[in-house]
């Protein structure tokens, strides 16, 4: 899927606009039973006989049962619909990040792309209850007030809508201010979120090199942007809350000087005042509507620009139909690659990893690594030079093909707030508890799996058991196993482990994958004696530029 063909969330769906009706319907009644309800206090403050009130006391009674029903069906409708559009519309544009994943997102962490799109995903589909709901609802309820004005005071009905005119100058300048102010706000948060980060984790380097000062100074500064941005904001946002109330206030004093009791009666006059007061109380929630949608066409833009680009790899319209070479194995031969059109991030290289062979590559940061591994992970293509599989080049063969024999372990393995179990059995759905087992076995968690409360079904994760960082790594490689891919790339799977944990964790790494092809990115020295190969990458080009 493209940005072209992402449906940002914003069109009316069928239960939407049922939704935006009954939205209506509790609106309108909401206005009907503030003017009813003047109407009769004032009839009654006239002392008639109790039998001429049963009808307006009937509709003050049935006008407050209603509009909490007719709000109730709403709710229930236009959120039915949007989460079942959300459940979509996540699972569409997950699978769209794929393809782009991880050439095209840039130097950002996995966290903050994943919870970026999750939450400009949710502000646009909410929009559908935020925005369309509310409009429609409003819309209805304000032609129903102004059309019962007029029928009784048409000189009521032009202040109503009057009124409706300024409602929607002041929707207009929500829209605009928090459109104009959201972008510089969002931007100066990312900027104090990333300098705190830096301070926080390189606190110590920061202090060896006597910078700790200058970072703290480009922190407060960075504070102070977000400062100037928010102020600039509530301004705004106090002007737009200003204006309502003024509006509303305007039209009750010209509705009462425009309404004669003498003519229409007491009562009748007093339900015409109060009209405005009604309609100006149910249109103040367009204003809060104007600024979830000028967050939903922030959101809707961002998503799309993250959307809109060129896939890393392709699959080839007719896949090679070439013989396989069994015994050829993985071969790059003076491949260079780039994370965007500019210069190599991996020079000229080459690389031979025959089936069962274990290969180390190592070399100082920005040389290259992850851009090595993200080639032969098949998500970056090479500029030059070739990447073939079994003799075949990988731009000849289906993606899906050459990524079914290929399993990553990162640095970081993700784990998932569920069972042990089910955080094995993303590597191979449907597989019994005894292979899960043998996975763990492998993978050095023998005995950490025994001591588990409740066994496989242990939780782990968000609100379970936590996880050590080698723990974390063995798990990993649990599911490489458990994958059964002949080609297994380790990232740097012990860079935050202390040197004896570091030692232990890659020792059972490589017995649990001894018989597997086997690529070992690392700037450490332990376990390369176990290596049939080193590749030094020695200088290269600098890592792909942040987006």
């Amino acid at each position: 899927m493209t940005a072209t063909e992402w449906r940002p969330g914003l069109r009316p769906t069928p239960a939407i606009l049922l939704g935006g009706l009954l939205g209506g319907a509790a609106t309108s009644a909401g206005i009907a039973l503030t003017a009813t309800s003047g109407w009769l206090v004032v009839r009654a403050s006239e002392r008639p006989v109790i039998l001429t009130l049963l009808a307006a006391i009937v509709a003050v009674r049935a006008f407050g049962m209603v509009r909490p029903f007719f709000r109730y069906l709403e709710r229930l409708v236009s959120h039915d619909a949007a989460l079942a559009d959300l459940a979509d519309q996540r699972a569409s544009v997950y699978a769209a990040l794929v393809p782009l994943t991880p050439a095209r997102l840039g130097r950002r962490s996995r966290s903050r792309v994943l919870t970026g799109v999750v939450d400009d995903l949710t502000d646009v589909v909410e929009a559908q209850v935020r925005v369309t709901v509310p409009v429609l609802s409003s819309a209805i309820a304000a032609v129903v007030a102004t059309a019962l004005a007029a029928w009784f005071a048409p000189a009521v009905g032009l202040v109503l809508a009057g009124l409706v005119a300024v409602v929607a100058l002041d929707c207009a300048l929500a829209w605009r201010v928090e459109s104009g102010s959201q972008d510089a706000l969002l931007a100066a948060r990312a900027e104090v979120a990333r300098l705190a980060d830096l301070v926080a984790r390189q606190a110590g380097e920061l202090r060896a090199l006597g910078a700790g000062a200058a970072a703290l100074g480009r922190l407060d500064t960075a504070h102070g942007t977000v400062r100037r941005a928010v102020r600039r904001q509530s301004h705004g946002r106090a002007t737009v809350a200003a204006l309502l109330p003024i509006g509303t206030a305007a039209a009750t004093v010209a509705a009462a000087w425009l309404v004669d009791p003498a003519e229409v009666g007491a009562p009748v006059a007093a339900l015409l005042v109060l009209l405005p007061v009604a309609v100006g109380d149910a249109l103040a929630p367009l204003v809060d509507a104007m600024r979830a949608l000028a967050r939903a066409q922030g959101s809707g833009r961002r998503v799309t620009s993250l959307l809109d680009q060129e896939p890393a790899v392709h699959d080839p319209a007719r896949p090679s139909a070439a013989p396989a070479l069994p015994g050829a194995g993985v071969r790059l031969e003076q491949a260079t690659a780039a994370w965007t059109g500019g210069e190599d991030a991996l020079r000229a290289t080459d690389l031979h990893v025959t089936p069962g062979r274990h290969v180390a590559v190592v070399g100082p940061n920005g040389s290259g690594k992850s851009t090595l591994l993200a080639v032969l992970a098949r998500a970056l293509d090479v500029r030059t030079g070739r990447h073939t599989v079994d003799g075949t080049d990988v731009r000849a063969r289906a993606l899906a093909d050459v990524r079914r024999d290929i399993a990553v372990v990162d640095d970081e393995p993700h784990v998932f707030a569920t069972t042990v179990a089910e955080n094995l059995r993303l590597a191979r759905p449907g597989c019994d508890d005894d292979a899960l087992r043998r996975a763990l076995t492998l993978a050095g968690l023998h005995a950490w799996a025994d001591a588990l409360p409740d066994g496989l079904d242990t939780r782990l994760g968000t609100g379970g058991r936590g996880l050590s960082g080698g723990e974390r790594t063995r798990l990993g490689v649990a599911r490489a196993v458990l994958a059964d891919r002949r080609l297994v790339l380790l990232d740097e799977p012990t860079a935050h482990l202390d040197h004896a944990t570091a030692t232990a964790v890659l020792d059972d790494v490589l017995d649990a994958v001894r018989d597997r092809s086997v690529v070992l990115l690392s700037h450490r020295p332990e376990n390369l004696d176990r290596m049939a190969a080193v590749l030094d990458l020695g200088d290269a080009p600098s890592p792909p530029p942040k987006e």
